[in-house]
């Protein structure tokens, strides 16, 4: 009886893979064709009706051009949606929505004019899958100045993917994870993302990545990621009270004007602001992780505890020429400031640093040695946004990868992470 019911499992399985479909979204489709490659839909919104647990929905390259919401505007200080993706996939089968091998869907809301916030596309459903996909002007109204920012990608799901997405110049966040647990960001860019019309300044609200989870919902990650010339934070995890971890993730030149270094009093100007709750001191925080990962040329902080209340895991990452590099900025259950954080295998180069009273070993801080330019293959700024390789990952850069010379290599501590040789390299890099 056993193995018969190990064959009815079976042959389930595989009949649910033999039915999963593939359907095809054009700019010049229509949505009463059949949505095959020769006769593709015209809407993500009549693709997602089609499609179900386990099926592709490819966009072919071309310009999406969104000129309204899903629904009208309440109030001006309403929200409301380009995109909306609320029809879930499941576990081991989730809806594909991935750009055609070779093409560049570019969904563009630039075009809407509802006066009041915009999520260009919201992701309220599980097991989802994005892949591919470039996605821009997100809009506030002038001369609405009533609400915070909109967003590129909202997200309020679980088990989604977002990978190899090119989020820019939208007004607000280029991806913000607003809950749900088990989101992967992987191989993504947001940059150049500005809120001009953001009721408490102009740039206040407009990061790269954002994840401000509710309790309960951990296993969020951002990995291979880049966010750069954002007018807010390159990442942020203020209100977080989930762990959430940023790995192998580059940010630079947040908090000016983007593509220049005109600053932006509101603002803020943080590489990866690490978490945080408001500046005040809140019951249940949380430790979240940043690991191999490069800030420079932010405008205040390079990596930021941002008043967090629990110590925050920085290993092996690499920052320089940023307002401070590291400044582990906490706060006590009195409400008193104090620097809190553990620190390890990580570098510094001609930075201002505020970790004093941390957990901190085995840094570059830590070491009998000054961090000088002959300790790295390069220390350039330039090419940190060149393509990317093939399969998304992150360019192959020298910069400031260590010199086996160099007294940095192998002079960190075994934290549990891959490394090769006798002990692990500091910095963001490992040889």
């Amino acid at each position: 009886m056993r193995a018969r019911g190990w064959l009815i499992a079976l042959l389930a399985a595989c009949a649910g893979n033999a039915h999963a479909a593939t359907w095809y979204v054009a700019p010049t489709g229509d949505d009463g064709a059949k949505g095959s490659i020769e006769a593709p839909f015209r809407s993500i919104a009549h693709a997602q009706e089609m499609a179900r647990p386990g099926d592709t929905v490819y966009l072919r390259g071309g310009l999406y051009a969104y000129t309204a919401a899903t629904h009208a505007c309440a109030t001006r200080r309403d929200t409301v949606n380009g995109i909306e993706l609320d029809k879930g996939g499941a576990e081991g089968a989730p809806i594909r929505y991935w750009a055609y091998p070779g093409e560049t869907p570019v969904l563009d809301f630039s075009g809407m004019k509802d006066d009041c916030r915009v999520k260009g596309i919201s992701v309220t459903a599980d097991w989802l899958h994005l892949k591919g996909i470039e996605v821009t002007g997100a809009p506030q109204q002038p001369p609405n100045h009533l609400n915070h920012e909109s967003w590129g990608i909202w997200v309020h799901g679980s088990h989604n993917i977002f990978e190899q997405l090119n989020l820019h110049h939208n007004m607000g966040p280029g991806l913000f994870i607003k809950d749900g647990g088990y989101n992967l960001v992987l191989n993504t860019d947001s940059h150049h993302n500005y809120d001009p019309y953001t009721s408490n300044g102009a740039g206040q609200s407009a990061d790269g990545f954002g994840a401000h989870i509710s309790a309960g919902h951990p296993g969020n990650v951002f990995r291979g990621c880049r966010a750069w010339a954002n007018s807010d934070d390159g990442f942020d995890l203020i209100r977080a009270f989930s762990p959430v971890t940023i790995e192998y993730s580059w940010a630079w030149q947040q908090g000016y004007l983007p593509g220049t270094h005109t600053s932006l009093p509101a603002g803020n100007g943080n590489g990866i602001k690490a978490g945080g709750y408001g500046g005040v001191y809140a019951p249940g925080g949380v430790t979240h992780i940043v690991r191999f990962s490069v800030a420079f040329d932010n405008k205040v902080n390079g990596f930021y505890a941002n008043h967090h209340t629990v110590p925050i895991d920085f290993y092996n990452n690499t920052a320089f020429g940023n307002g401070t590099d590291f400044n582990m900025l906490g706060i006590a259950p009195d409400g008193s400031p104090i620097n809190i954080g553990k620190l390890r295998n990580n570098i510094s180069y001609s930075g201002r640093l505020k970790v004093d009273n941390t957990d901190s070993a085995y840094n570059s801080w830590d070491l009998p040695l000054k961090v000088s330019t002959d300790d790295f293959e390069s220390v350039s700024l330039e090419g940190w946004d060149a393509p990317r390789q093939p399969d998304g990952s992150l360019p192959v850069l020298p910069n400031f990868h260590l010199k086996s010379s160099s007294p940095l290599a192998a002079a960190g501590v075994d934290v549990g992470l891959p490394f090769r040789g006798k002990a692990p390299d500091l910095g963001a890099f490992q040889r």
